[in-house]
């Protein structure tokens, strides 16, 4: 089951709340079928992604190049995102007060202790990164470009997240996730994540190692009106995880409890200047 699918089928119409469209939720489907990797897509790959019929796709598609969302090329048969579709992301992310927060403190932690430091939030069944600042031995940040997608299920920015849901939500997000990992050890993986939220609800933040010599420990953020946001930290290292986490426990939590303060204040401030 494709992530857009899973999207639209999360969407509930509740007492007192408008039926969704059908229409618009099939034309954002078709949009999240591009992804970095997948440039360009012709109406039999989107099918495939989005689980709609190639008449519905087709039609979608023509109306999204009506309205500027997609450009088709015609030595490819096929479409890309156009223009306007990078204007609406950084609309999004000049609005969010939560990165103009946490940016330049993530910077300074990065720097200080040498170690990785990313923001993330969810989306389906992935974790997309929204900033994330790389430190390396030349004394400066590579920044991850906004907009990774990350799997939920392997990482810690996953399994924190997961650890905020509300049980009816994790059990369902659990049964998505065991079909998108059917046959490739789902019985471990999800002792993992038990194990992991179990972690958070203890301890605050759970660790995870999802990529060769990498260690990544996360903190969710709760802050209101903006949803949950996912901290974390990482290092290169051939050390175990409680090595890892003995090292970086303090530096994620004094940084996580330090944006969290700071967006207290702020919604203070504009409280009592309305």
């Amino acid at each position: 089951m494709s992530n857009s699918t899973l999207s639209i089928e999360r969407i509930k119409p509740g007492r007192g709340k408008a039926t969704p469209n059908r229409s618009l939720e099939r034309g954002i489907a078709v949009l999240r079928a591009f992804r970095a990797g997948s440039s360009m897509l012709g109406n039999s790959e989107i099918a495939e992604r989005t689980g709609l019929s190639r008449s519905t796709v087709s039609r979608l598609t023509q109306s999204l190049i009506e309205t500027g969302m997609l450009e088709y090329i015609p030595q490819f048969r096929a479409y890309r995102l156009a223009v306007p579709v990078l204007s609406m992301a950084h609309a999004m992310r000049d609005s969010s007060q939560v990165l103009k927060v946490a940016a330049p403190m993530m910077v300074e932690v990065a720097m200080r202790h040498k170690i990785n430091v990313g923001l993330a939030a969810p989306d389906g069944d992935e974790m997309v990164y929204l900033e994330s600042f790389r430190y390396n031995r030349r004394q400066s940040l590579r920044t991850v470009v906004s907009g990774q997608r990350i799997p939920m299920a392997l990482t810690s920015l996953g399994r924190a997240y997961l650890a905020t849901l509300a049980p009816e939500a994790f059990s369902a997000t659990l049964l998505a996730l065991a079909e998108k990992h059917q046959g490739r050890g789902w019985r471990s993986l999800r002792r993992e994540i038990e194990a992991a939220v179990l972690s958070v609800r203890e301890m605050g933040y759970c660790v995870a190692s999802w990529q060769p010599q990498v260690m990544a420990m996360a903190t969710p953020l709760q802050i209101g009106g903006y949803g949950v946001h996912v901290l974390n930290v990482s290092v290169s290292t051939q050390e175990d995880a409680e090595a890892v986490e003995a090292a970086l426990a303090e530096p994620l939590m004094e940084l996580a409890a330090a944006i969290q303060a700071r967006m207290r204040r702020l919604e203070s401030e504009m409280s009592g200047g309305s």
